[in-house]
């Protein structure tokens, strides 16, 4: 029989439905429950492809008697993190201040009055590795609670206080200068990885924001090292098998240091940030391969993620069925299993292949050319003797028509293995970075489809996911909106990725909307005394801790990203009040950048827009089909000064706030650029747009 879970919109939450668990949603109902009981609440965190998270599930929360033990002693409380980050903010910080590490699945125990008191991520289904096993925990839990209540309220209430008492150090209310930036740069450099690109060791991630910093301050600098960095790890990471080298997309990680194997789920906030990044790097260097990349990777998010409602769903599986050939079917008797599948999910099994598979897709003179060109071994590069794809080589010279043939019958032959699951829900932030990543890239290469997909998914956030008071929502399912109020990243990356909208499409409304969810970031999220921001709103639920975290992680933090959004639209309008939050909030990023500049690359991002302006420019002509008109907006959209606002229009339009008083030059065409409430002289010549925009 389902339980609570069964009418949540979550895939998550709806893949634990049917568990002998008796879960409840993270709600007061839950919490009175245990008040009610006289019992504590296990609170357990993942998301829809968490590797470890459908792990511990298929051990554990579908086991009768482990099931039986959480519904007799305990409240069990399941939470996507995906669509409560603010839940998972608080806890995971607890975790990890007592355990030293974190990581999903999370395992949390607190009393009914949702102070925590027991941590822990992943527990095995029996004791392994010096860890308890679960069902150990649940006992230890529970006789704890029972014969030591008191000992329990005071480490929990003690936790508590520490959490509330810990006050983020916020530098001051300014913008980084010429100085942290050059420190955040040479930080970077003894981080840097020369031999394979990336930072750091194992496991190693995909530094997207890192190089929108890097690409930033060659282009308002001309430093070479920085453009070197970016460019050299986008080769290596593309190269590498944390790249779909068949369908386009990148996975979470690689697992090591050479980007050989890679945590195989596709997230789409990875996939839209490395997509802008490497359309970014082709406007900054005309690299044919950053701009395979990026179309790729468009390609990709709009084939496998677009939903029918048109918004972008969450994610990728890492697993999937294994796949087994029809000669490893005859040899093993392959009777009762479905085609092509065992029933067993294995993680990767979607991606890797062996010679054998090859040489049954290809015949084998095919089989042996793609596998020099994959890097197909008979070792493997993976399990069990499988290889993911690579582009190991680096100087033989390949027949094109011959290898696209090739990547042809191999990903048709891929299409017919049993696909990862997707997480069909819709999160703003997450849309809001896609629809920056497309509209930029559709309008870079003339892909107008591509940013028609951006509209289209703009449109549901405006349809679904605001209110009247443009209140964002975070979620949405199946055309569906969710129950969970938006935090500050969802506010932040939606609007950058209107202002995007705006700059490319020449429609001010976006500029609008965009407006208006900055606004909310100005009276809800932002402290009037400090300018420091948090991460939920001032009227949200309130939780043990308002959480508050300025660093980036897999995506930009909601902090940094507001900063962006509001230099942005205050470069567009004038505003005062959003430019004066955007440099009040950079403050943190001054005493973070040169400090650990890889967890601030979007912060480090935003400042070297601060610092170079950033710059204005509008377009007008007598209509935006005009040739002229096109070319001169098309020059605006591929200057590379960092952080750079484009208008267009027809003259005395009151779509931007930027064309106002910008005639036609001699009856034609003109660009207007300013910067630091300087202007140049018109332009009606793409080539001195251009070279203003270098400058």
């Amino acid at each position: 029989m389902p339980n609570r879970l069964a009418h949540e919109t979550s895939p998550y939450l709806l893949q634990h439905a049917d568990n002998p668990v008796d879960w409840w949603p993270w709600s007061p109902e839950a919490f009175e429950e245990a008040r009610r009981r006289g019992v504590p609440v296990l609170l357990s965190v993942g998301y829809s492809s968490c590797h470890w998270c459908h792990v511990m599930a298929h051990e554990s929360f579908e086991d009768q008697d482990t099931a039986d033990a959480m519904n007799q002693h305990f409240v069990s409380v399941k939470v996507d993190r995906e669509e409560r980050p603010d839940v998972d903010a608080v806890y995971m910080e607890a975790v990890q201040a007592a355990t030293g590490h974190g990581g999903w699945p999370m395992t949390v125990f607190l009393t009914p009055d949702a102070e925590p008191f027991y941590f822990g991520t992943y527990f095995p289904p029996a004791p392994r590795h010096g860890m308890p096993s679960f069902r150990q925990v649940l006992q230890g839990v529970h006789q704890a609670w029972d014969e030591r209540r008191g000992e329990v309220d005071e480490v929990a209430g003690k936790i508590t206080r520490d959490l509330a008492e810990r006050e983020l150090s916020y530098g001051d209310d300014q913008a980084p200068g010429e100085q942290e930036l050059a420190q955040a740069l040479l930080g970077l450099t003894r981080e840097y990885d020369p031999q394979r690109g990336g930072f750091g060791g194992a496991p190693k991630f995909p530094p997207s924001m890192v190089i929108e910093f890097l690409l930033r301050h060659h282009a308002r600098t001309g430093a070479e090292g920085a453009l070197q960095m970016a460019r050299d790890t986008c080769e290596r990471m593309a190269r590498g098998g944390i790249y779909d080298q068949l369908g386009g997309g990148f996975a979470r990680y690689s697992v090591d240091r050479d980007w050989v194997v890679p945590h195989f789920e596709k997230m789409l906030y990875d996939n839209a940030l490395l997509c802008r990044g490497y359309a970014h790097l082709w406007r900054s260097t005309g690299s044919e391969l950053a701009r395979r990349v990026a179309l790729e990777t468009a390609d990709f998010m709009v084939r496998e993620l677009r939903t029918p409602e048109g918004g972008f769903a969450s994610a990728l599986d890492a697993d999937s069925e294994e796949v087994v050939s029809p000669g490893e079917r005859d040899q093993q008797g392959g009777a009762g299993r479905r085609e092509g599948g065992t029933g067993r999910h294995v993680e990767g099994a979607y991606y890797v292949w062996t010679p054998a598979q090859l040489r049954e897709v290809l015949g084998d003179d095919d089989a042996e050319l793609a596998a020099r060109y994959f890097g197909v071994t008979e070792e493997g590069t993976f399990e069990e003797g499988a290889s993911v794809l690579q582009l190991p080589q680096r100087d033989e010279v390949f027949d094109a028509g011959r290898i696209d043939g090739i990547k042809e019958r191999m990903l048709a032959a891929r299409g017919a293995r049993p696909a990862p699951g997707r997480d069909d829900k819709v999160v703003a932030a997450w849309n809001g970075l896609a629809i920056a990543a497309l509209a930029e890239t559709g309008a870079y290469f003339d892909r107008p489809d591509l940013t028609e997909a951006a509209v289209a998914a703009g449109d549901l956030l405006v349809r679904l996911h605001l209110d009247e008071q443009a209140r964002i929502a975070r979620t949405s399912k199946g055309g569906h909106v969710g129950a969970n109020a938006g935090v500050l990243e969802d506010y932040a990356d939606v609007a950058e990725g209107f202002l995007a909208l705006a700059a490319v499409t020449g429609e001010g409304v976006w500029l609008e909307f965009a407006g208006l969810l900055t606004d909310h970031i100005l009276t809800r999220f932002t402290d009037d005394e400090s300018g420091a921001l948090y991460d939920t709103a001032s009227d949200a639920e309130r939780l043990i801790r308002r959480p508050q975290d300025p660093t980036d992680n897999a995506a930009p933090s909601g902090w940094t990203a507001a900063a962006g959004a509001l230099l942005g639209y205050a470069a567009h309008t004038g505003s005062e009040p959003h430019r004066t939050a955007a440099e009040r909030a950079l403050g943190v990023v001054k005493a973070l950048g040169p400090r650990v500049p890889r967890f601030v690359g979007w912060g480090l991002a935003v400042a070297e827009a601060a610092l170079d302006g950033p710059r204005e420019i509008a377009v007008v002509g007598p209509a935006l089909d005009d040739p002229a008109t096109t070319a001169l907006h098309r020059t605006a959209l591929l200057g590379a000064a960092p952080g750079a606002v484009v208008a267009v229009g027809t003259p005395g339009s009151e779509e931007f706030p930027l064309l106002a008083d910008r005639p036609l030059v001699d009856g034609g065409p003109a660009a207007y650029v300013c910067r630091n409430f300087t202007c140049d002289a018109p332009t009606t010549d793409p080539d001195r747009l251009r070279t203003a925009l270098e400058g």
